[in-house]
């Protein structure tokens, strides 16, 4: 059986609405017999043919099973950074929040213990890291978990905190929507 039919023939069993995006590491252990060079190629040819979309680097998505919701970048970061302690905050957890009256399109905001950095996510949006030094258990009781997400999200004061660490124009805050939350 030829390499890329293989590939899509172990995705299928393995992908899920849960599951759906792979790093190349995930897919490179579909097909190892092959040599690099031919993964690379093989990557290739399944984003052309349509059964992969490149997501950023390092990450692709099986379509035959995106999900609908619209939680890709979300997935996506928490994919991405899944051996960093990161959260959702800033202008993301704001406006969820109904603090800001802008919403952000197609970008996410997500503390790191990673380096910053902005990851251009092609037609699905943008993922902002943003690098924090504050330890998990500091901030503890400043999270819940949010599985929908599949990522920690700050309470409100805390996204208004991380707003003023890091500098971000306060000007959109609805100061009397935020005091109800602190």
């Amino acid at each position: 059986m030829q390499p890329v039919r293989r590939l899509m023939h172990n995705l299928v069993s393995l992908a899920s609405a849960d599951h759906y995006l792979f790093a190349p590491d995930d897919l490179r252990a579909l097909v190892p017999d092959i040599s690099n060079g031919a993964f690379k190629t093989l990557l290739s040819r399944a984003v052309q043919a349509g059964y992969l979309a490149r997501v950023c680097r390092g990450l692709y998505l099986y379509v035959q099973v995106m999900p609908s919701s619209g939680l890709l970048l979300f997935h996506a970061a928490a994919r991405l950074r899944a051996d960093g302690f990161n959260y959702l905050s800033l202008e993301t957890v704001l406006s969820d929040a109904g603090v800001i009256s802008q919403v952000p399109v197609n970008w996410i905001s997500v503390m790191s213990s990673g380096r910053s950095t902005a990851l251009a996510c092609g037609r699905w949006g943008t993922i902002e890291f943003v690098h924090t030094r504050q330890r998990p258990e500091e901030l503890a009781p400043q999270l819940s978990y949010d599985s929908r997400c599949r990522l920690w999200r700050a309470s409100v004061p805390q996204a208004l905190r991380d707003m003023r660490a890091t500098h971000r124009n306060l000007a959109l805050v609805d100061w009397s929507v935020a005091h109800e939350f602190v």
